[in-house]
C-alpha cells in the first residue's frame, strides 16, 4: 500500500510560514532535521545556548506547525523533523 501523501491546509501553510519566520525557531529547525538521531531538548538548548523556557516555546511552535513530532520517552522529549510535511509545504509554494 503507498504511503499516504500528505497535504498541507491554508491553515498549516500559515503556521508553517509563521515559525519559520523566526531565526532562532530556522535554526533549531535545521539541526533536528541535520541530526542522525533524534534529538532531545537538551540538545537544543545546547546548540543554542537559550533558556529551557525558551527552547520550549519554539518547540512548541514547531510541533503546532507539525514541522517537528516530539515523542516523549520517560522525562525525555524526543524531536523528528517531519520531512513529509516539509515536502508538502514546499509544493504548496512552488505552486504560487
Amino acid at each position: 500500500m503507498p504511503a499516504k501523501r500528505v497535504e498541507v491546509n491554508d491553515q498549516q501553510l500559515a503556521l508553517i510560514s509563521r515559525a519559520l519566520a523566526d531565526a532562532k525557531r530556522f535554526h533549531i529547525l535545521q539541526k533536528i532535521a541535520d541530526a542522525t538521531t533524534a534529538p532531545t531538548c537538551s540538545c537544543v538548548r545546547n546548540w543554542t545556548g537559550l533558556a529551557p523556557a525558551t527552547v520550549s516555546h519554539h518547540l512548541k511552535e514547531l510541533d503546532a506547525a507539525g514541522l517537528i513530532r516530539m515523542e516523549r520517552t520517560g522525562k525525555f522529549a524526543h524531536l523528528t523533523f517531519r520531512r513529509d510535511v516539509w515536502s508538502a509545504y514546499l509544493r504548496r509554494l512552488s505552486a504560487l
